[in-house]
């Protein structure tokens, strides 16, 4: 595993910095919406904008890094990244800053298919669960310190925004000065979500709602705890919860899915989340308590992501699994671009207080839906379940080019020897 992680120490390195840059962003824009007078229904469509991009970028990227290359994609890609943070400080208006927030997403989604996919090429099949639990280990671990920089300056001047631009400047140098071969990138073809949900409804209604409840985390939190607690410090302890929360329950409760089967799960992430929320609403803010709840909901929303892909490839043949990654991250897109602007109207209309109330419906409805699916088809055995491979919200992509499981190994081994049947057929018939 060290010789594979030495061998991707740039591309590690790389996207650290780019995480601990949207970490900040993300936080820094909402705080200073706030400060700036939107209406926090606009602020929801505006901070919508990145989960609209990184639904365009997961389409767009992979065909121009299949085109041109990794190390140019990654490029381009983070130069467009640092100039339209900078658009954010020089004009203070929300539809250009959801335009650049597009913009962002995009560049986002192709650094995680680069990044990814580096690592799936440069791994074993023996050391790639280890190599992507590291990378996902630095995607949430500097998406999470990157809260914290927002106490180096005053959120209302610019200074912030060209911090940003910096960071992700500098997590170009690692890949520029790689001397290691870019990895070769291919993609599959497509499996519809109409035949994915035919496969599991489960997996693509649980997928979609999860969606809705990481945007309204990531896109309004910062909204929240700007308008309800003390300092800038709380906001940034705030954000961070979710991330620390991530961190420390994301394997433990993989580890129990694939041993207990995962509806149980997912009804009993549910379950905990609305607790968390209702929790959230009524015990005091700034209080210990208070951050320890956000530590636990985080902890038990953001591995529901993880467990509906995995539900999804256990109901599928391994061929389709390829096929049906896009789908996915199809439906987990529309939710992560819905669940902001649906929630900023209900916080508008019904107070602060709906940012929790929003996300406890949102796994209602999971968890509601969870039930009716048990009652109405019968589980697989855990025996007889895919290996679940964790990955944080922000990398939609990372389950799809690089799980390091058994069925994904065999998929591609079909999809290959199915390239070459037709390279066969093709020269059968030319002889």
């Amino acid at each position: 595993m060290w010789k594979n992680l030495t061998a991707c120490w740039a591309i590690l390195l790389g996207i650290g910095f780019m995480m601990l840059a949207n970490g900040l962003q993300g936080t820094l824009l909402g705080v200073r919406a706030s400060i700036e007078g939107f209406e926090t229904f606009t602020t929801g469509i505006m901070m919508s904008g990145y989960f609209i991009g990184l639904f365009i970028g997961s389409i767009v990227a992979p065909i121009l890094v299949n085109r041109v290359g990794h190390i140019r994609v990654f490029s381009a890609l983070a130069s467009l990244a640092s100039i339209s943070i900078l658009f954010h400080g020089v004009y203070i208006d929300p539809w250009i800053w959801m335009a650049m927030r597009v913009i962002t997403g995009i560049s986002f989604a192709g650094f995680y298919v680069v990044a990814e996919s580096w690592l799936n090429d440069r791994a074993s099949n023996e050391t790639r669960g280890k190599v992507l639990s590291v990378y996902m280990v630095i995607v949430t671990g500097s998406m999470g310190a990157g809260q914290f920089l927002l106490n180096l300056a005053k959120p209302d001047a610019i200074d912030l925004f060209i911090l940003i631009s910096v960071i992700i400047s500098f997590g170009l140098i690692p890949i520029l000065l790689t001397v290691k071969p870019a990895p070769s990138f291919t993609t599959s073809s497509k499996m519809s979500v109409i035949d994915l949900y035919r496969a599991s409804p489960l997996a693509v209604i649980g997928n979609c709602l999860t969606g809705m409840a990481h945007g309204t985390i990531f896109g309004l939190g910062a909204i929240y705890a700007t308008e309800v607690l003390a300092d800038i410090k709380s906001i940034s302890w705030f954000m961070a919860c979710f991330l620390i929360g991530s961190l420390i329950l994301q394997w433990p409760v993989g580890y129990i899915s694939d041993r207990i089967g995962r509806r149980g799960v997912m009804a009993a992430l549910s379950i905990a989340a609305i607790v968390c929320c209702l929790l959230a609403v009524f015990v005091p803010k700034n209080s210990l308590f208070f951050y320890l709840v956000i530590v636990a909901l985080g902890g038990v929303a953001m591995p529901m992501y993880s467990i509906c892909v995995a539900y999804a490839n256990d109901r599928l043949a391994p061929h389709q699994i390829i096929g049906a990654s896009g789908s996915l991250v199809m439906v987990s897109g529309i939710g992560a671009m819905t669940g902001p602007i649906t929630i900023a109207f209900l916080m508008d209309s019904f107070g602060m207080a709906f940012y929790f109330w929003g996300i406890a419906l949102v796994f209602m409805t999971i968890l509601l839906f969870t039930l009716i699916r048990i009652g109405t088809r019968p589980g697989i055995a855990p025996a007889e379940q895919s290996a679940l491979v964790a990955g944080p919200f922000g990398t939609p992509i990372a389950e799809y080019l690089s799980p390091g499981s058994v069925e994904y190994a065999e998929a591609v081994a079909t999809h290959e020897l199915g390239k070459l049947d037709e390279q066969e057929d093709v020269t059968e018939r030319q002889l």
